[in-house]
Formats: C-alpha cells, sequence, structure tokens
C-alpha cells in the first residue's frame, strides 16, 4: 500500500467502524497524505483549512434535531416526538428514545459516535507537532477535540483514540471514562493561554476563553458522575464557581428580553455558537399549516413536550395568551398585534393557532388547530396532538444560521447550584435564582431544593441540549414519567454502537445492552 493517500473523511469510520487497509486512489489534493506501510504522518498542507473545517463538523453537529439533540433531548422528559397517523413513525426510532428501550443499532448512537470521534481524530492531526501550526491553531483545534471527546465520554462513557501515525490496521486505544475527563481537562487547561479572549459579540463564533471555562464549568459540576465518586466535592464545586467568575471577567453577564437571546444579534449571553440553521429547531415542531412568506411550504409537525414540563412553568396551565399570568420564559400564543406578521407564538404554544391575518388556523383535514395538553399516548396521535416548543422563531428567518450551543444563564445556574452543593463563594444560591427569576418576570422562590434547581434549569434551558444531563445529576433521569415506565439504571449511558464493537476488539459494550 506505499504511496497510496488516504483521505481524511475515511478516517470517519476509523474509531469504530472501520478494519483493515483501503485499495482507494485519490488525489494529491487531499488535505494530508501518508506513507501508510510505514504509518507516518506527514502533515497537513492546509492548517486553516482544515481548523475551519473542524467549526463546520461542529455546525453539522448541532444543526440537525436527530443524533446528538436527539440523544440529549429525546431521552429527557422533556421533549417528546408522537407518532402522528404515520407521520414521525421511522421504525419507533424517536419512540424508542422516549421509552429508555433504545440499543446497540439505534441510528443515532452510531451516527453521533461516528460524528464525534471524527472531530476529534481531525483536531489531532491539527494539534500533532508535524503539522506546525500556529500556537492559537492548535489551542482552538484543542478545544474543539475536547468539545467532542466531552460528548463522547457523557454518553457513552468511553472514548476510542488514535494516534496520528496510527494506520487504519492499528485498533484505536480506549480510555475509561475517568481517563478520558483527565485527557480533556488537560486539553482545555492547555488551550487556554493562546485562546482568545472574546466578550460578546459576533465573535463568539469562535473557541475562547470564556468558552473553554464554560466547559471545565461542566466538566468540575459532573466529576462526580464521569468518576462515579457518588457526591460532589466541595473543591471541585468551587472551582466551577471560578470559571464561571472568569466567564463573567470576559464580559459575560444575564440579559433581559429572553427570545431576544436567541435571535441572531449580539447579546450578553451567548458565550459560543455556530452558524448552524435554526431551521430544525423550528420546524420539527410547528404544524404543516404554520408557514411563513420564507418558508410556506409550513412544519413537519413532529416535536411536544409533556405537559408536567409545561406545568414547571409559572402561569394558568390551560392557556398561554399575551398576559395570562405566565413567566416569559413560558411564551405566549399571540392573539392580535404580532409585530412580526407571522401571528406564530413563541415559547410554548397551546390551545388555538393564528394565521398572519389574525384568522383561525385549520389542519389539513379543516379541524381547528388546538394543540392540546394532553396526548393520548406515543402513538395514535392527530395532528393537533400536544404542546409545540419554540425557542428560535421564523420570524428571524426560516432558517437563519446561528444556535447558541454555549450560554451565559447556564454558566450563571452552574455557579448557584456548585454554592448550593457546598462550593466557597461570596453569593447565595437563593439570591442568585431569585436574581434570574425576576429578569424573566417569575415570582421569587423562598427556598432551593435540589428539585427547584433541576426545575429552575429546565425553564431556563429547554431545548438546549442539557436536560439528559442535568437529570442524570439530579437522579432523575431513570425515574419515570408519561409513556416511560422504564427505570432501568444502565440507561444513563448509551450503547456502544454495534458496528465499532466489531470493529475494534478493544471496545466493550456497556453493562446492560
Amino acid at each position: 500500500m506505499k504511496n497510496k493517500y488516504i483521505k481524511l473523511s475515511i478516517f470517519l469510520g476509523l474509531l469504530g467502524t472501520l478494519t483493515g487497509c483501503t485499495d482507494l486512489e485519490l488525489e494529491d489534493t487531499d488535505s494530508i497524505t501518508r506513507e501508510t506501510e510505514q504509518g507516518e504522518f506527514s502533515g497537513l498542507t492546509d492548517i486553516q483549512k482544515n481548523l475551519n473545517g473542524g467549526y463546520n463538523d461542529l455546525r453539522g453537529i448541532i444543526e440537525t434535531h436527530e443524533n446528538l439533540y436527539g440523544l440529549n433531548e429525546g431521552s429527557s422528559d422533556e421533549l417528546l416526538i408522537p407518532t402522528r397517523g404515520t407521520d414521525w413513525g421511522d421504525n419507533g426510532i424517536w419512540r424508542t428514545l422516549h421509552q429508555h428501550t433504545w440499543d446497540a443499532n439505534h441510528n443515532f448512537v452510531l451516527n453521533t459516535w461516528n460524528s464525534l470521534n471524527a472531530v476529534a481524530y481531525n483536531m489531532t492531526e491539527i494539534i500533532s507537532p508535524v503539522t506546525g501550526a500556529s500556537a492559537q491553531q492548535v489551542a482552538e483545534a484543542k478545544f474543539l477535540r475536547a468539545f467532542s471527546m466531552f460528548w463522547v465520554m457523557d454518553l457513552y462513557g468511553q472514548v476510542p483514540f488514535r494516534e496520528v501515525d496510527e494506520g487504519p490496521d492499528v485498533n484505536p486505544r480506549v480510555m475509561t471514562r475517568s481517563e478520558a475527563f483527565e485527557f480533556v481537562m488537560k486539553d482545555l487547561n492547555d488551550a487556554m493561554a493562546n485562546l482568545p479572549s472574546i466578550g460578546p459579540g459576533d465573535g463568539t463564533v469562535q473557541a475562547s476563553k470564556a468558552a473553554a471555562h464554560y466547559l471545565l464549568a461542566k466538566l468540575y459540576l459532573n466529576k462526580h458522575i464521569y468518576l462515579g465518586t457518588g457526591s460532589a466535592a466541595a473543591a471541585d464545586m468551587t472551582a466551577v464557581i471560578e470559571h464561571v467568575d472568569a466567564i463573567m471577567d470576559e464580559g459575560f453577564e444575564l440579559q433581559e428580553g429572553f427570545f431576544e437571546i436567541f435571535e441572531p444579534s449580539v447579546d450578553t449571553e451567548t458565550i459560543l455558537y455556530t452558524t448552524s440553521s435554526t431551521g430544525n429547531r423550528m420546524w420539527s415542531t410547528l404544524h404543516y399549516a404554520q408557514g411563513t412568506t420564507d418558508n410556506t411550504g409550513g412544519g413537519w409537525n413532529g416535536f411536544s413536550t409533556l405537559a408536567e414540563f409545561y406545568d414547571l412553568f409559572e402561569g394558568d396551565p390551560n392557556i398561554n395568551t399575551e398576559g395570562s399570568g405566565q413567566e416569559e420564559r413560558r411564551g405566549y400564543v399571540p392573539l392580535s398585534g404580532d409585530p412580526s406578521g407571522t401571528f406564530i407564538g413563541k415559547g410554548f404554544l397551546i390551545n388555538q393557532q393564528y394565521a398572519a391575518d389574525g384568522s383561525e388556523l385549520t389542519d389539513r383535514a379543516g379541524n381547528p388547530l388546538v394543540f392540546t395538553k394532553e396526548l393520548p399516548g406515543l402513538l395514535g396521535n392527530n395532528e393537533r396532538n400536544g404542546i409545540r416548543v419554540l425557542k428560535y422563531h421564523p420570524s428571524n428567518g426560516a432558517y437563519t444560521g446561528h444556535v447558541i450551543v454555549f450560554r451565559f444563564a447556564d454558566a450563571y445556574l452552574m455557579k448557584a447550584e456548585a454554592i448550593m452543593r457546598g462550593g466557597s463563594s461570596s453569593d447565595d444560591a437563593l439570591t442568585m435564582v431569585n436574581n434570574l427569576r425576576a429578569i424573566r418576570q417569575a415570582t421569587p422562590l423562598s427556598s432551593l431544593t435540589e428539585q427547584d434547581m433541576l426545575d429552575e434549569r429546565g425553564r431556563e434551558l429547554y431545548t438546549e441540549y442539557w436536560r439528559r444531563q442535568d437529570q442524570i445529576r439530579f437522579g432523575t433521569f431513570t425515574s419515570t414519567w408519561e409513556f416511560k415506565d422504564n427505570t432501568e439504571e444502565f440507561r444513563v449511558l448509551f450503547p456502544i454502537p454495534s458496528v465499532a464493537l466489531t470493529s475494534n476488539p478493544n471496545l466493550t459494550q456497556n453493562p446492560g445492552y
């Protein structure tokens, strides 16, 4: 195989789905070449192009409503994707997530594994001294690798790793969860000095010191889960506080106007965003009849929330029109005077929905388009069953490229939780939570329990990827909720994909699968 060229994209499967050598003859214009007989890595010919490719890969991972988003949100008590007639049946792929009955052949389990591990490998090539990247390029690549490996560790509990000079005939070594935790921590700490200092603004599309501090805070907050030590150590919680304070030092702070944060404009909360399209967040939940001038085809009529999650929010549980006593984060269904001209509400859409001219919408059969709070089940639903969830809004554009990855309100709540769990700070957890609630037009809490903190995180961060992780940390992920009876404890980890096990004998299946 000497003098054969191996294209970077082939390595998507190397970390779990590819065995043996390839006989593909590729062009010299590919971004890397290897003398595969010796397994020597000769470096990248266009470093910035490959780094940009890492950001593009991140964009693709974040953009879809499947895979990483589906595993984190569809498996939680926050979202469910019920089958409506034949729509959204998809051979049960969504229902098994909600019911916690997925297996090692689930498409999202495999796709997420492949995409995250591919980013980690690609960034390792930039980080390699042979490539000769600048200090900042290496730091950004380490951040992107850390982000990818963080999610593999979080979701699967073990992380395959291939060195750049190892050919496809070498099975990747496998890090345990604790080894991966330390590896990711080291990447972030090593990167910190050479990452740019970027405060609120358009520049938050790039890896920065604030983004690294955020991910380090996540690691420390969940450290006792990842290492299996049982309870949070006070020193780790103090580390969370210190990293959040460092984010504040970069200029980030809470912002009034909840839904304005999710517009494609500058705000004080967005620590990291991608140019991923918001379309999947919007159209996957809206009804076919809910279209706009730049998307006359309407929504796809899928994603809903559970009644019990909706009931976490302040306000009359049976209506959600403007002025009905709800907190800002629950949103509203406009009755008149919608400045966007779409007459599509924000937040949680329930009851009658309206057209741009203010008339009542109907479903495809001519029934009033009334989104119901209750669903008959995961099967047997009509077009109108289920409360819809809409954080990004079509008035900003049908497919605007601006999806938030890290947000300051999350970091702020991480600090409050860390204080509650014993971290050292001059701030008070209850006061912090009530400060946030005041900004979000909700009444103050009189006390703060773990359940209160979990609920507050749900109210603030719904559909932002973190609900599954939060439920695991607070011990509710394996409990029951509507349409979900399975309480198997091993479900806190997803299985290693079957094809990955077949191709890499260093991997072992997670218990229970």
